[in-house]
């Protein structure tokens, strides 16, 4: 199978462009239900996200609100977040290329893009990892919003 990144303007779907070849879930790109990638996605959220997001997905604090320099702090990627209202595609890019390049117009943000760090197939297993600790009822809502945006 491929996988589809695509770049999203102010984080709304956009054309779907080819990339790297992978095995994704027949359900979007996301292979959580495959151990041996969430097991490694979990290894490498540990190093490089649970900084930021928390050892349990849990984020920072108010993450909603900004801080004094205009930042908003690290979202939880458990079920009480947002990300499971994304598409896989567009989580993927702004994992690899960060929420500044995604939304652009001088939007703000502390989460740099992990192009040069992780490989897309590590990102892909990190994304699964986020995904395959949500409740089945969060996983099907998040497959259906996958199926609508051609995941």
């Amino acid at each position: 199978m491929r996988i589809f990144s695509a770049r999203y303007a102010a984080l709304t779907l956009a054309s779907l462009l080819p990339a790297a070849a992978v095995v994704a879930d027949p359900q979007g790109l996301l292979p959580y239900r495959d151990a041996d990638a969430v097991a490694q996605g979990q290894a490498l959220y540990a190093d490089h996200c649970a900084a930021c997001h928390g050892a349990r997905l849990e984020g920072e604090p108010d993450w909603r609100a900004r801080d004094e320099d205009g930042y908003l702090p690290a979202p939880p990627h458990d079920v009480t977040g947002h990300t499971w209202h994304h598409p896989d595609a567009q989580l993927f890019d702004i994992t690899k290329y960060g929420i500044e390049a995604i939304v652009g117009n001088g939007y703000k943000s502390r989460m740099m893009g992990y192009e040069h760090v992780l490989s897309d197939d590590e990102i892909l297993s990190i994304l699964a990892f986020i995904k395959s600790t949500w409740p089945e009822g969060v996983i099907a809502r998040h497959d259906q919003l996958n199926r609508v945006a051609g995941n």
